[in-house]
């Protein structure tokens, strides 16, 4: 079929402008492609340095400590006198139970990925010494099963059991709660409705690992003395550590003063307070107990300083910055300001485990830093993270650090519901 005079031109217009369009579209992404800045490189060399206080007046709980976290000799350690410079662990600004300060460092570098040890200068108010030995664990010690050990068929018992879920300050519990989650009746959909958004934003911090030398450890298991400081400079060196690793450290990552809150009973509520913390972003509290409904049914009870629904599983632990900001907004994170909290009455009938935590801010130094220039290649020579928190453990309800404001008898520490074993009973192993 032959093609009108008009309609050739039409067809060709209509070529030129679908040209036209895919030029205006493809050109500028091939332009901003060879203008988008080269790719960057991760530091040669990394450290991590994780900094704690922990305080809790459970009573025995400093001797305990040595136990909870430093194994057998950190136990033996506190009974005779050498609590306070020995018996340490790392993994404590983590895990521990004692009161104190915490600190846990490692360091890696790409020069070496198999370094063994390294050495960390530390400023004389730490009051260690003018170094830190960072070494990395034994390896560990496999022993095969026996030819006579049968494997063992893994037993299901079915879930059972019920999750309760309060939230917000105040002396009374709060319209629409409890939230009641039965594990015997639900699935997946009811479980994921009932724990709602996880919020958790923890990133990697300190850890003792093959090529990963780290303090403490056996070699050096000093503690941190109670009135040591990190302001100051420090300095990384080791086979493989680039050349001046080194930078200095202001109060704001500095160990945080002890989180110290009272309890005061009122009208059946438990009042909480405490004062401001030096340098923390904000406040999340959590209260965590359980009761036996009868030989197969178990009851986890929650309560959190959210005003939103949330359980906190995984918010006493460092955070990041922008994660405490947004949390705030959100409500679910108490801010800065906050002195104050009441957990409601009715909610605990047989004692809690509660668990609060003042975060401080995470801080990066890098070297060289970022470049001004977008399209500037960036290959920095080491880079230093520093995380700060400080936490506080408690019986709920304790007025004196010897009996609950209810006058009824606390459950002791070791026998205080763990989440994890609890959620274990709840839907089986």
């Amino acid at each position: 079929m032959l093609m009108q005079k008009g309609q050739f031109h039409t067809a060709t217009r209509s070529r030129r402008t679908t040209v036209a369009a895919l030029a205006a579209v493809l050109v500028p992404a091939a332009l901003q492609a060879q203008d988008s800045p080269p790719p960057s490189k991760p530091p040669v060399s990394q450290a991590w340095i994780d900094v704690a206080t922990h305080y809790s007046d459970i009573p025995g709980m400093a001797t305990m400590g040595g136990y909870a976290s430093g194994g057998m000799s950190g136990g033996m350690s506190a009974m005779f006198g050498g609590g306070k410079s020995g018996g340490n662990s790392f993994g404590n600004t983590r895990m521990t139970m004692s009161p104190g300060k915490w600190l846990d460092v490692s360091v890696m570098t790409r020069n070496q990925p198999d370094l063994a040890e390294a050495l960390q200068g530390i400023p004389p108010v730490l009051g260690l010494d003018a170094s830190l030995k960072l070494l990395t664990p034994p390896p560990e010690k496999y022993d095969p099963p026996g030819r006579d050990e049968d494997p063992v068929e893994p037993k299901y018992e079915k879930p059972k059991g019920r999750v309760l879920l309060y939230w917000g300050c105040g002396d009374a519990v709060h319209a629409g709660q409890p939230r009641v989650f039965d594990a015997a009746n639900a699935d997946l959909d009811a479980m994921q409705k009932f724990f709602g958004k996880v919020r958790n934003s923890t990133t990697r911090g300190a850890r003792s690992a093959p090529g990963s030398p780290a303090w403490p450890n056996k070699v050096d298991d000093r503690r941190v003395p109670e009135g040591g400081s990190l302001v100051g400079e420090h300095h990384f060196t080791g086979n493989g550590i680039v050349d001046n690793f080194k930078f200095n450290l202001g109060g704001g990552q500095d160990f945080m003063p002890a989180f110290r809150i009272s309890q005061k009973a009122v009208d059946g509520a438990t009042q909480l307070q405490w004062a401001n913390v030096t340098n923390a972003r904000g406040y999340f509290l959590s209260a965590l107990g359980s009761s036996e409904k009868g030989k197969d049914s178990s009851e986890m009870v929650i309560w959190t300083s959210s005003e939103v629904p949330e359980p906190g599983f995984a918010l006493v632990d460092y955070q990041t910055n922008a994660a405490v900001d947004k949390w705030i907004k959100e409500k679910a994170v108490l801010p800065a300001s906050a002195t104050q909290c009441s957990v409601p009455k009715g909610i605990f009938a047989q004692g809690a485990m509660l668990r609060a935590i003042a975060y401080g801010s995470v801080a990066v130094f890098v070297h060289p830093p970022r470049p001004t220039n977008p399209k500037a290649l960036w290959e920095p020579q080491w880079q230093a993270q520093v995380r700060v928190k400080s936490t506080f453990m408690s019986l709920l309800g304790e007025t004196d650090g010897r009996s609950g404001a209810s006058g009824k008898a606390q459950p002791e520490p070791d026998l205080m519901p763990n989440p994890v074993n609890v959620l274990k009973g709840l839907f089986g192993r």
